[in-house]
């Protein structure tokens, strides 16, 4: 696929926000059918003029609003999320005690499609899709942010 395909592709996935490492980036590509060594991937930031703050890659220039004071929905997945249970088109997440506020918070700040909403307890938050696949994908997806066992 071509240079600018590429960067529209990565261009795309940092709106939905920003991505922790080149390798995470490196991997997102490929799911979306780019194969792309990391000289090129270093290219193609240097040239997109991406930079690495705390949360990762981002555009330069793009402000930072009260979102991103938010840790990551990755580092917070992999911190706090112990269980999912999908339920139609319900995912009851299960968190560490006290943990279901800032969970929620980022899901609903990662502006994924597949979320339509949240709601947060102490321990537990219900996440809305609109039907029972965007459901199941969801599940799929935080699962695979490091879900703790």
């Amino acid at each position: 696929m071509s240079k600018t395909a590429r960067h529209k592709a990565i261009l795309d996935l940092l709106d939905e926000g920003p991505v922790e490492s080149q390798d995470l980036l490196q991997h997102r590509l490929e799911r979306k059918g780019f194969e792309v060594g990391q000289a090129t991937l270093s290219r193609d930031i240097h040239e997109l003029k991406l930079v690495k703050g705390a949360e990762g890659y981002r555009r330069a220039g793009e402000s930072l609003n009260a979102e991103s004071v938010l840790p990551s929905v990755m580092h917070l997945v992999h911190e706090f999320v112990v269980e999912i249970r999908e339920a139609q088109n319900l995912l009851v997440v299960k968190t560490t005690v006290g943990s279901a506020q800032p969970v929620a918070a980022a899901l609903d700040a990662s502006h994924w499609p597949e979320v339509v909403g949240t709601l947060a307890g102490d321990d537990t938050v219900l996440v809305i899709a609109s039907d029972k696949k965007k459901a199941h994908a969801l599940a799929r997806r935080i699962r695979e942010l490091g879900v703790r066992s």
